[in-house]
């Protein structure tokens, strides 16, 4: 029987329960897939907690991959059998199959296995956006990461690499610092032991980045204001640590006529075309083997408690995945 993991009330790892569900015939538009692997986000832990709010009793999860089994009236686009991968709303990829639209599903190549399909769509195509879409970057030009051991971390350093693009990526640990460098970090910068604006000046001669990507939120927000340059970019696009606070905008002004942003990935794939596009290029570059995916970290679905409490504790590195 199929299974799924659910979530009655808001709260910790705790509200997640593991249970049997029915999955019935796709309508028009639907297909019904079969999960081969499942990704774990911190995103998911903004829907858990009602950061981001959900109507309840629901699924979790909006990173699945692998084989369609039906599909339903109009569906063109994908046929039975394809191997298929998605990340977006409505939730419930946390699950063995499930009916969902079709319009989500993205087909994989040949050369992507569903699991690394699981562990890299989401963060990907958001690394896709944030090098190739939010920011006319040059060649040359250096930027601020945080979190740059985590999935969409290395995935971008990488991805900035290949683009003659400097990263200098701050990490919490040297473990973390070694993997960051690894995979194409030219300078790292371990918080809890320096100032990273001030670090960051020291490395840009004193100008600063014009482009600061950050996915912790509270905890950065400062040190990522005080690393622009003038006219700089402030990427807030996750919240690890909490919300940033509120912006009094004088300040943009004072420190060099700054800009913020806050954006979702969803309004940089909602169009198909841009989608396909920001798709190809990442699957292209997955498959020909300059970038490579790490997954460090393996679960099983029904350990999906397990895997928040690491998750949430920062005790992973690269991408999480629940693999069927």
């Amino acid at each position: 029987m199929p299974h799924a993991v659910r979530f009655y009330e808001t709260g910790g790892p705790d509200v997640l329960t593991w249970e049997e569900v029915s999955v019935g015939d796709p309508g028009p538009g639907q297909v019904r897939i079969r999960h081969e692997a499942v990704g774990l986000n911190f995103a998911d832990t903004y829907f858990r907690t009602g950061l981001y709010p959900v109507r309840l009793p629901d699924g979790i999860g909006v990173e699945a991959a692998g084989v369609v089994e039906a599909v339903g009236a109009g569906v063109t686009h994908v046929t039975a059998g394809d191997r298929v991968t998605y990340t977006g709303s409505p939730l419930g990829a946390y699950s063995t199959e499930r009916v969902m639209d079709a319009s989500h599903l993205i087909p994989l190549p040949q050369g992507i296995s569903c699991e690394t399909a699981a562990a890299m769509t989401m963060r990907g195509l958001t690394a896709a956006y944030l090098l190739r879409r939010i920011h006319p970057l040059r060649e040359g030009d250096a930027v601020l990461l945080h979190a740059a051991a985590g999935g969409v971390g290395l995935i971008v350093s990488q991805w900035a690499a290949l683009l003659g693009i400097r990263v200098i990526g701050t990490v919490s640990s040297e473990e973390k610092a070694e993997i960051a460098r690894a995979h194409g970090c030219e300078h790292v910068i371990r918080y809890r032991h320096e100032d990273v604006a001030e670090r960051v000046r020291e490395l840009t001669d004193g100008a600063g980045v014009p482009l600061v990507l950050d996915s912790v939120g509270k905890d950065t927000f400062a040190g990522s204001l005080a690393s622009l340059a003038r006219r700089g970019l402030l990427v807030c696009f996750g919240t690890a640590s909490g919300p940033v606070p509120p912006i009094d905008v004088v300040q943009l002004a004072v420190r060099g006529s700054l800009f913020v942003t806050r954006p979702a990935l969803a309004d940089y794939i909602a169009d198909p075309a841009e989608r396909g596009a920001l798709a190809g290029e990442l699957f292209d570059h997955v498959s020909s083997g300059r970038i490579a995916v790490e997954i460090n970290q393996r679960y099983r679905l029904e350990d999906a408690v397990q895997a928040h409490r690491g998750l949430e504790a920062g005790r992973t590195t690269g991408s999480s995945v629940f693999v069927l």
